[in-house]
């Protein structure tokens, strides 16, 4: 009984060290913000090497995540009009 009692308390200190770090963590959590990327990308891509490399990648994957984005949105209005013809929701 003693056994399962230390560790039953050992699991609750474990538990409310994490519940603590946890609130701590999500109390001061600063949301990301992508939009000084693109121009860091673009200085890094006029560099060269391998650095210049990384950069060029990044500032694709940025143009083709900008690119999913508008045909996503394309397509949420084409559902919408789809929707508002046939007058299904």
């Amino acid at each position: 009984m003693k056994r399962f009692v230390s560790h039953a308390v050992l699991v609750g200190m474990w538990v409310g060290i994490f519940g603590l770090g946890f609130l701590c963590g999500s109390i001061t959590q600063h949301r990301a913000d992508a939009q000084g990327v693109g121009g860091l990308l673009e200085q890094a891509g006029k560099m060269g090497g391998s650095m210049g490399t990384v950069g060029q990648l990044g500032s694709s994957i940025v143009e083709m995540q900008q690119h999913v984005t508008g045909l996503q949105k394309n397509l949420d209005t084409l559902k919408g009009i789809e929707s508002a013809l046939t007058g299904s929701k």
